[in-house]
């Protein structure tokens, strides 16, 4: 099964060579131009290379604009060209120079989308209600970045807000890093890390700050149960760590405690420790009742 680039839609036999679109298609020319931030911020748009982000897309409704594919990946992802085709959007087959072109991968999977950005006011993020949310505070690696993003979907976050000077969540290295879970929460951009502290505490939530030098051990926290509410984990960059001003914003500033001969954990092991000791104080019926006797499940 195929496309035929002029009218979007799926045939069963493969167009000539001369029909696929080349580097200098304008439409590919359009979609190549969004690997850089300035047409992103433009446009609005962004590239999700791969079958599992563009699966991940295709599951959220109007966020997929274009589909682009080598014949083979659009053989071999069939399914995801007919998902595209069945809703209207255009799927169009191109060159493997093309592809390269388009994709930012040493060996690229044979299918790229073209996205809306999915960007969500930090007010109505909260509006939602949110019990686990992660802020990256002028973090600029675009991997861990993507990393925590993952793993914050993984732990059951609702949301992750891109603070400050902060590296764009729409980066193609952090789209992959995120591995599809950039479509599945609320992503927030937002110019102060100090406002984002200050609107995240009066909706409620805890502000934890992570930080090496924290006055507070992760788990003493949650021997107290302090992680069983809902809750913001406030994490700085790979370089610096969080400003003096903005750990001092938050509720507590909290370290992971090191057990053994390491100086430090990076920054996408340490949000992933903070992440899931929430979640896991925030599960219901984790917590075994006063009458159970010890080693019964309650």
């Amino acid at each position: 099964m195929s496309v035929n680039p002029q009218v979007g839609r799926l045939d069963h036999v493969h167009p000539p060579e001369q029909q696929l679109f080349t580097p200098r298609t304008p439409r590919v020319v359009a979609a190549r131009r969004l690997q850089r931030r300035r047409e992103r911020e433009q446009t609005g748009r962004f590239l999700a290379e791969g079958p599992q982000a563009v699966r991940e897309a295709l599951a959220v409704p109007d966020v997929v604009a274009e589909l682009f594919g080598t014949p083979a990946g659009l053989d071999r992802y069939a399914d995801l060209a007919d998902t595209a085709a069945s809703a209207g959007i255009p799927v169009s087959a191109l060159t493997d120079e093309a592809l390269d072109a388009l994709t930012e991968t040493v060996a690229p999977q044979g299918i790229v989308a073209v996205c809306r950005q999915l960007d969500v006011p930090l007010a109505e993020a909260v509006r939602r209600g949110p019990r686990l949310v992660a802020v990256l505070a002028e973090i600029r690696d675009p991997g861990n970045a993507g990393t925590v993003l993952r793993t914050a979907d993984a732990a059951g976050a609702q949301a992750v807000v891109f603070a400050g000077e902060a590296v764009d969540p729409y980066n193609g290295k952090c789209v992959r890093a995120s591995a599809g879970s950039l479509f599945h929460l609320d992503v927030v951009r937002a110019a102060d890390p100090a406002e984002v502290v200050g609107t995240l505490r009066a909706a409620g939530l805890a502000v934890l700050a992570a930080s090496g030098y924290g006055e507070t051990d992760l788990d003493d926290l949650a021997d107290a149960d302090t992680l069983a509410r809902p809750t913001a984990w406030l994490f700085g960059s790979e370089a610096h760590g969080l400003p003096a001003e903005l750990a001092e914003a938050a509720n507590h500033r909290v370290r992971v405690p090191l057990h053994g001969r390491a100086e430090s954990l990076n920054l996408a092991a340490a949000a992933a420790v903070c992440l899931y000791a929430s979640a896991r104080a925030l599960r219901p019926g984790r917590r075994r009742t006063d009458s159970a006797a010890p080693g019964t499940r309650t």
